[in-house]
């Protein structure tokens, strides 16, 4: 079938992306040989290029060099130029005295390298990069595996790289032709690993982009370690929920892979060390150059950030010490080039992610059955999903996003973390959506901020940060955790939300604030436990979000709550008529909106319309006195602020918190011996954001939370606009009451002057206040019995 004019359109559109150097000539040619077919390359291509001739010459001969060499070998030319290659590789690897090493570069531009088991040779190619003209281009691929999140950098510097609107990169990656890739590169370069871990996606893929300018075949790979994952010490990075969803989205990046003539060859760590696997899929495929984007993890990738405080301090540092531009989102390639040879992998059930229980019986307890069914785990749902939220959820997002009964949140949370969405796609697109929702955009930053705080302390997945905190005294009934795991403990918005996580694997911020703070400040439960369950259930699992947030419920991390979730009046705010707690806790829909936050409270005649018994069909609550152990949990952390009062500052009264050394010493520019010695030293004390109730309670560390004027229990409400309303009518309220009060006054003086003087009472007035139907205003008051016509 011959090509149609739509074909000969691309190809002529992928032209201009090589002359403006978005595309590589090699690309360009696999992408005509996928399009035109074999035989019409061979016959128009010569054609197709000849305006280069004059344009751009250094192109113009590149590609006639490609053409000729691919349309001049025959199989015994291959085969002769491989025999050659392998005998130079043998003569290389006898005189050489030492093991060269394969180049691989991360998302830092840090080019650091893999001892070869095999010996093999690292010789450089001469490319086009030592063309003058390509001087730039040069300098870009050296940074362009570089995947930062450094949101607050200004774009606005260079009008050349404008990006093109979030709805033109939307029609372009949506109609991406799926063009095979070539059997192997026509240059018969060595080939590229290219290590997917959590990046799995084709747009916005600095390390895909990168491989495909080697212009060598690309072999995609993921090895799967779980002890490296995990990390030391209990982070439990790698959860149920997480690696279920882990399992998902690589089976669909996978397909996409195979869309584009490419496929992802799964492999399982040997002997858990994902080098030591490296280094043997090296050997077997002959590669010399490994591509991937960074982790940011302590134990898998170092990361030099530094800065002390909140959210706001942290954004702030990164306006004072701004890093590289973000750059424009990259587009998704429409083509891999493969290897004449695959590598051989294991098939993805065999990585164990998505391992189902057996029961006794041998039948399996498929726990993930609402979670399949509630989400879509491809790149293109990721999509999807943040295209929805900005036609229709961020216009609500700033007022209304701790709603839990409607749709006001993005739910890209788990895209994220596994990379099938990058964060500066996200970016652009929330930067260039109608409504700009400064709240929304500020929350990316709290990746970063993670990030940056479990480097400074790699312990925070398991360890508080404040060192009075960890003497406080915690509750050791199992028997409520098990109640707070399941859903059960007596209070509806909490049982909701936990039924929420364990069916869905997922719930929203709020609605995580309300269960921690239940977990913590009410029934005296560490806040290790929340982290641990939530990491196993969420299929967003952070080690590093969910350990900051934790830590900051806990009362121990950087920046304190300044606020508890009442596990009843926070209802008001997330679920004011009951529709979230009607949907998870179902044995309580037939409840009245004002009653069904607080059962308890309902007359035992509702209760049997209701069919609702307490124990047996919705569980008794476990707690019943809320503000006694609220009392008591405030004045746990009173007692530990006074018994190590050498980690509060008794000027301002906030917690001082021990730098890590490893911030001292480069702060101080101190040398690793110096910064050793420091450890063992004294330490430097900083202090950081402590709540307002706890300076105050440490005057008196035996008063309850009612007496305390800073108490941070939240009462919630209904909505901002709701209280605006009551602000304004309360005011209203107050002058008129003034106003009011000011008559009575005047007219009080004057009877008491006119008794004085023994004058006659003043003249009352000639009839009572009534409605004037004639008025224009039918519910109009008229006061003294004046009618209007």
């Amino acid at each position: 079938m011959p090509p149609s004019k739509d074909d000969h359109a691309l190809v002529r559109e992928m032209l201009k992306e090589v002359l403006t150097g978005r595309e590589d000539p090699e690309g360009f040619f696999a992408i005509c040989l996928s399009v035109l077919g074999h035989r019409e390359t061979y016959s128009m291509f010569p054609t197709l290029i000849k305006p280069l001739s004059t344009a751009n010459i250094s192109v113009h001969s590149t590609l006639t060099l490609i053409y000729e060499e691919y349309f001049s070998k025959t199989g015994d030319d291959d085969l002769e130029l491989a025999l050659a290659l392998s005998l130079m590789e043998m003569e290389d690897q006898q005189l050489s005295t030492q093991h060269l090493q394969s180049e691989v570069r991360t998302n830092q531009s840090d080019q650091f390298r893999l001892n070869s088991a095999s010996g093999f040779t690292n010789k450089d190619t001469k490319t086009k990069h030592n063309d003058p003209q390509n001087n730039n281009k040069a300098q870009t691929k050296q940074y362009a595996v570089k995947e930062s999140t450094n949101l607050m950098e200004d774009q606005t510097s260079n009008q050349s790289e404008k990006p093109k609107s979030a709805k033109s990169r939307r029609k372009r990656r949506k109609g991406t032709v799926s063009i095979i890739g070539l059997p192997g590169s026509p240059s018969a370069s060595p080939p590229v690993l290219l290590w997917f871990r959590r990046d799995l996606r084709l747009c916005d893929n600095p390390a895909l982009n990168a491989a495909l300018e080697m212009g060598a075949p690309v072999i995609p790979v993921f090895i799967w370690s779980p002890e490296e994952e995990e990390g030391p010490g209990v982070t439990v990075a790698a959860g149920g929920a997480s690696k279920y969803w882990l399992h998902q989205a690589l089976a669909c990046c996978c397909t996409s892979l195979n869309r584009i003539g490419s496929r992802l060859t799964f492999l399982e760590a040997e002997e858990q060390s994902s080098l030591r696997t490296l280094k043997q899929l090296v050997k077997e495929t002959g590669a010399r150059t490994l591509l991937a984007n960074a982790l940011y993890e302590p134990w898998l990738k170092e990361r030099d950030d530094a800065g002390i405080g909140s959210v706001s301090h942290f954004t702030s540092c990164c306006k004072q010490n701004p890093g590289p531009a973000i750059g424009v989102p990259l587009d998704p390639p429409q083509s891999l080039p493969t290897p004449a040879c695959w590598p051989q992998g294991v098939p993805l059930e065999a990585l164990g992610l998505a391992r189902m229980p057996r029961r006794k019986d041998g039948t399996i307890i498929d726990w993930a059955a609402n979670i399949r069914t509630s989400w879509d785990f491809s790149e293109d749902g990721a999509h999807a999903r943040l295209d929805a939220f900005l036609r229709d959820g961020v216009y609500r997002y700033e007022k209304e996003s701790g709603r839990a009964d409607a749709p006001n949140t993005s739910s890209l949370s788990p895209y994220l973390h596994f990379g099938q969405l990058s964060p500066r796609w996200l970016l652009w697109d929330a930067k260039g959506a109608r409504c700009r929702s400064p709240k929304f955009q500020r929350k990316l930053a709290w990746r970063d901020l993670a990030y940056w705080q479990l480097t400074l302390f790699p312990d925070l997945p398991w360890e508080s940060i404040r060192p009075p905190y960890k003497a406080l005294r915690w509750n050791t009934d199992r028997r409520h955790l098990k109640a707070w795991q399941r859903g059960k403990t007596g209070y509806p918005l909490v049982d909701a939300a936990m039924r929420q996580l364990w069916l869905t694997g997922w719930m929203n911020n709020y609605t995580r604030h309300v269960v921690a703070s239940f977990l913590i400040a009410y029934l005296h439960l560490p806040w290790q436990e929340g982290y641990r369950w939530f990491q196993d259930t969420l299929v967003d699992a952070d080690v590093a979000i969910d350990a900051m947030m934790w830590q900051n419920g806990g009362m121990c991390g950087l920046d304190h709550w300044n606020f508890v979730m009442h596990p009843v009046d926070a209802a008001l705010t997330c679920d004011p008529y009951g529709h979230y707690v009607r949907k998870w806790c179902p044995e309580l829909a037939d409840l009245p909106d004002e009653l069904i936050h607080k059962p308890w409270k309902c007359p035992a005649s509702m209760l049997r319309r209701a069919k609702i018994v307490f124990g047996e069909t919705y569980p008794e609550r476990i707690v019943v006195d809320l503000e006694e152990r609220r009392n008591q949990s405030l004045q746990d952390v009173a007692s530990v602020r006074k018994e190590f009062g050498q980690f509060v500052d008794k000027r301002s009264g906030c917690d001082l918190v021990p730098l890590p050394p490893r911030l001292v010493s480069e702060a101080l520019g101190w040398s690793k011996r110096d910064g050793e010695a420091a450890k063992e030293g004294k330490q430097f004390l900083l202090p950081v954001i402590t709540r307002m109730e706890f300076k105050y309670q440490r005057d008196d560390p035996d008063a309850d939370a009612a007496s305390n004027p800073y108490n941070a229990v939240l009462k919630g409400y209904v909505s901002r606009k709701r209280d605006e309303t009551i602000a304004f009518l309360n005011q209203q309220d107050f002058t008129a009451s003034v106003m009011y009060e000011g008559a009575q006054r005047r007219e009080r003086l004057e009877r008491d002057y006119r008794r004085m003087e023994g004058l006659p009472p003043p003249p009352s007035a000639r009839g009572r206040a009534r409605r004037t139907p004639t008025a224009k205003d039918r519910f109009s008051i008229v006061p003294g019995g004046v009618v209007t016509s």
